[in-house]
């Protein structure tokens, strides 16, 4: 459900709910410089870096695949999945594993921030460019927090159905 079926659905089951008190829950991480957020719905666990084993023939972005208590997840890179520049692994990089229409998938980081809520009334539209040059294709909206720019992520819309259909066929 969108944030404006949640909004007009909470305001229709009690009049006198505003949309400022609506909020979504975001688990935040940053790439580069940039801070981005996801819904928290969506975010099954966040762990600590670990091996990951390489997959032959596998799309560029995608790193390999980690054993997360015998599940077999594949592991993206978003830096490489948004043509951002490689960046070293470190202390602070973190797997997301997240769920996308049925999928589980791992997400490399540089880290991960904290959880916000955030009134669903203060996320914009994404401009046409944003982010050191990441697409508005993948960007569900943008809000500022503490003076400092959050980029909403929109999952369905970094994977495509058929990449997700491979990336859950990789073991």
């Amino acid at each position: 459900m969108t944030e404006t079926a949640v909004t007009e659905s909470a305001k229709a089951d009690n009049p006198s709910i505003k949309a400022s008190d609506v909020v979504l829950q975001l688990v935040t991480f940053r790439l580069l410089e940039e801070e981005f957020g996801l819904p928290i719905l969506d975010v099954r666990e966040i762990i600590r870096m670990t091996e990951i084993t390489p997959v032959p023939n596998s799309p560029a972005f995608v790193e390999g695949v980690i054993n997360l208590r015998g599940q077999i997840i594949p592991v993206v890179d978003l830096r490489k999945r948004f043509n951002l520049n490689a960046n070293d692994l470190d202390d602070n990089s973190r797997i997301i594993v997240v769920e996308i229409v049925g999928n589980i998938l791992g997400l490399v980081v540089d880290s991960v921030a904290e959880v916000l809520r955030i009134p669903v009334d203060a996320i914009s539209p994404p401009p046409a460019i944003v982010a050191n040059g990441i697409g508005s294709e993948y960007i569900r909206g943008i809000t500022n927090q503490d003076d400092q720019m959050l980029i909403l992520i929109d999952l369905k819309k970094v994977f495509n159905l058929q990449e997700l259909s491979s990336l859950s066929s990789i073991e």
